[in-house]
């Protein structure tokens, strides 16, 4: 680990021990968020596929990030990189980013996305600085619902 990275650092996988505190900081992270991601929902759902990519950072024994990643088999997929307000510019979000690829290359996978909302520059200029590009794609999405 880097000299900016907090001491008393521990990334591990999430256990349900965990589940508040995600809540908690994605309620804050995120604060935006459409109902269909209610933060005990994508728990759930994470639990189901996966759940070992999805991550989270203790400093000092206290919640302060996640990363959630994902593998189909043809690209991996970085959501919800999380960092308390606390602990930004710590390079706590850099060591989860390196966590999730390092999963992510235990998968298999060989090429990562991720999204970012359009506008949200410092976002954009800190995966620009862990090598991420901006890829001319059109992004699309459907809800689907189960009946």
């Amino acid at each position: 680990m880097s000299a900016d990275v907090p001491e008393q650092l521990l990334i591990r996988a999430y256990q349900d021990i965990d589940k508040q505190a995600v809540g908690d900081l994605w309620r804050i992270v995120f604060p935006g968020a459409p109902p269909w991601n209610e933060p005990d929902q994508d728990i759930q759902r994470k639990m189901t596929v996966q759940p070992e990519l999805l991550l989270v950072a203790h400093v000092g024994g206290q919640l302060a990030g996640t990363v959630m990643a994902g593998f189909d088999g043809h690209r991996g997929w970085i959501h919800l990189l999380a960092v308390s307000p606390e602990q930004r510019r710590s390079g706590l979000g850099k060591a989860l980013m390196d966590a999730a690829e390092a999963g992510l290359i235990e998968c298999g996978c060989s090429k990562v996305n991720l999204q970012v909302r359009t506008g949200n520059e410092q976002v954009i200029s800190f995966y620009e600085k862990l090598g991420y590009g901006i890829e001319e794609r059109v992004s699309m999405g459907k809800r689907i619902e189960r009946v």
